[in-house]
């Protein structure tokens, strides 16, 4: 009976030994089989997903055999390890074994989008709203309502968000791009306002940034951006109005046509810096790190007023008499290569495709959108200046 006994459980251990043999050699082949495709193509893992319920799709697809093996290694061997969300790239000649070292490194395709410095709110979300791979949820809220989706209600949007190349994953939601745009730009501007110049005019960072924004959409030549902030600041110190064309057409929202006439700049709006006193009410655009240490260290001078000269860069002058003589030679003469801005270069690869189809106009300017300036006592301004504007674009 000892014998018997003996017998069977040796036969049982060589069987034991043979079913786990066949298994090991089993999986072993599961994982080192060819992906079954003849081109790149991308697997698609959306949140919630599951190896078990990945495995299985991929079988569905004819892409792989045996998942069954496949499930049995990833639970003896992988359990707890999460899988990823987000696109993984299948190469012809890869193996399963290949494909789940991408999954365990949490190897996904990453995508980017490129918001550009001068942009408003309007055009920030026309370029989330235009990306398939971006997963849309604000469609059809109105500004304030993406503000308090985002987790600040009651913030007017204009220029809160940092302009940058940001990262990420299909499926990411546009809210979770606009919250990491909105705590950058917070980040930003808090390191620059620990290293602002000691006699700058704003109490609080929120004033930095609307003079920043000025700044933005005044010039994009690097070296002048601290030159017209000093100039916007002497002028605010003497209690001059800034008189700043980009604040007109802001104020004048979907009406800007192109063209600023002598009748805009006497139109009554929160943001005309031609009518009313010191900054506007918010910000009228994004900017970037330069146009915002530019407003915080602005650049010592005479000057008080400065025109665009054609190539994208200003003519300074510290009176009215050489600003006049200045715009009679590089306004009222306009070549045909006039340009208010510098000319265009070649666009970064990180840079979001047919930018052009984004739309260029101000924001939509309704009511609900646009804060009204605090009540203030009109600063006095000599009478002749009204009538000969520092920049006109």
């Amino acid at each position: 009976m000892r014998r018997k006994l003996l017998l069977l459980l040796e036969t049982g251990l060589v069987l034991a030994g043979l079913l786990l043999g066949a298994s090991a050699w089993k999986i072993h082949s599961a994982l080192e089989q060819p992906l079954n495709i003849t081109q790149e193509e991308l697997l698609d893992v959306p949140k919630g997903s599951t190896p078990t319920r990945t495995f299985l799709g991929l079988e569905a697809d004819g892409v792989i055999k045996d998942a069954f093996w496949l499930r049995v290694y990833w639970r003896f061997n992988l359990a707890g390890t999460p899988i990823h969300t987000g696109e993984y790239r299948m190469q012809p000649g890869m193996t399963v074994n290949g494909l789940i070292d991408l999954w365990k490194r949490g190897d996904v395709v990453q995508y980017s989008l490129t918001l550009v410095e001068g942009w408003n709110f309007h055009q920030v979300r026309a370029a989330l709203a235009k990306d398939e791979k971006i997963e849309q949820t604000l469609n059809g809220l109105s500004d304030s309502e993406v503000m308090a989706k985002i987790g600040h209600k009651g913030l007017f949007p204009e220029g809160r968000f940092f302009p940058d190349t940001y990262r990420f994953v299909r499926g990411v939601t546009d809210t979770e791009l606009l919250k990491k745009a909105f705590d950058r730009l917070d980040e930003v501007l808090a390191k620059e306002w620990e290293k602002r110049s000691a006699d700058v005019p704003y109490t609080e960072p929120y004033q930095a940034l609307i003079m920043a924004s000025l700044v933005e959409k005044e010039t994009g030549v690097p070296q002048e951006r601290g030159q017209i902030a000093g100039v916007f600041v002497r002028r605010m110190a003497l209690g001059m109005q800034l008189q700043t064309d980009p604040t007109v057409i802001y104020g004048l929202g979907d009406r800007y046509n192109g063209k600023l006439t002598r009748t805009h700049l006497k139109e009554a709006t929160p943001y005309n810096t031609y009518m009313i006193p010191g900054l506007p009410p918010t910000p009228i655009a994004m900017v970037g790190r330069d146009a915002i240490h530019a407003a915080l260290n602005p650049v010592d001078g005479t000057s008080l007023y400065f025109v665009a000269r054609g190539d994208g860069s200003h003519v300074f002058s510290d009176d009215l008499d050489a600003h006049n003589n200045a715009v009679r030679e590089y306004q009222l003469k306009r070549r045909a290569d006039y340009r208010s801005s510098p000319a265009p270069t070649t666009a970064p690869e990180t840079a979001p495709a047919a930018e052009e189809a984004i739309p260029a106009a101000s924001p939509d300017t309704a009511p609900e959108s646009l804060p009204q300036p605090p009540a203030q006592a009109p600063a006095p301004t000599p009478e002749p200046e009204a009538s000969a504007p520092q920049n006109t674009q």
